[in-house]
């Protein structure tokens, strides 16, 4: 953190308003803009950085920040964003079983697209996820899965270069999509998101 910062965090943990609005005044907009390319709602993008500074307020006297101040805001901001993704999803009643990972082509999770920061931030988080996820499948299904998802090949196209027939193929692809849903359980706001992003492209 530079100087200038401890000096702005200081005077917040000291109570001066001045200081906090100095934070509000040149962040807000930026963090508004970052929380609207998560839920595509400017209301609740307003709402979530309206929150977000409004915490930051409450707990100033107790507040440690060992990064710059943008990050642990932007980071601060980014999860009240996918906590409010996952209570969206939780209302409709959304199984993972329901994300279109069948028709995905995985191959787009791991392309960087410049034109679209937020996608690309998201997408690297996933990316290691799902590698490390993809790295503990069997050795078979591993195999099937990558020249499936990867290689985008067809089914037909596998099991002539395995030696294996088309069902075999087809069971491997539907073993590694269950394990994958079983180990990313947990990123599932995280996952459903750049889906979204990806199908909105």
């Amino acid at each position: 953190m530079k100087v200038d910062e401890r000096i702005l965090v200081e005077a917040l943990k000291r109570g001066e308003e001045k200081a906090f609005r100095h934070l509000y005044d040149h962040h807000y907009v930026v963090l508004c803009k970052m929380a609207n390319g998560f839920l595509h709602d400017s209301f609740w993008a307003e709402t979530i950085v309206d929150d977000t500074f409004f915490h930051l307020w409450e707990i100033r006297e107790n507040l440690e920040i060992t990064t710059s101040l943008r990050s642990y805001l932007v980071q601060a901001v980014r999860n009240r964003c996918l906590n409010q993704l996952a209570q969206e999803m939780d209302k409709q009643e959304m199984s993972f079983s329901e994300l279109p990972l069948e028709t995905l082509d995985a191959s787009l999770i791991f392309q960087a697209d410049t034109t679209y920061p937020l996608g690309v931030l998201l997408e690297k988080e996933l990316e290691q996820e799902i590698s490390k996820a993809i790295d503990e499948m069997p050795e078979e299904s591993r195999i099937v899965f990558k020249k499936s998802r990867f290689e985008l090949k067809k089914n037909e196209e596998i099991a002539q270069e395995l030696g294996i027939s088309v069902n075999t193929v087809k069971y491997h692809i539907k073993r590694s999509l269950s394990f994958l849903r079983e180990r990313l359980r947990g990123y599932l706001p995280l996952l459903f998101l750049v889906i979204t992003m990806l199908l909105r492209k």
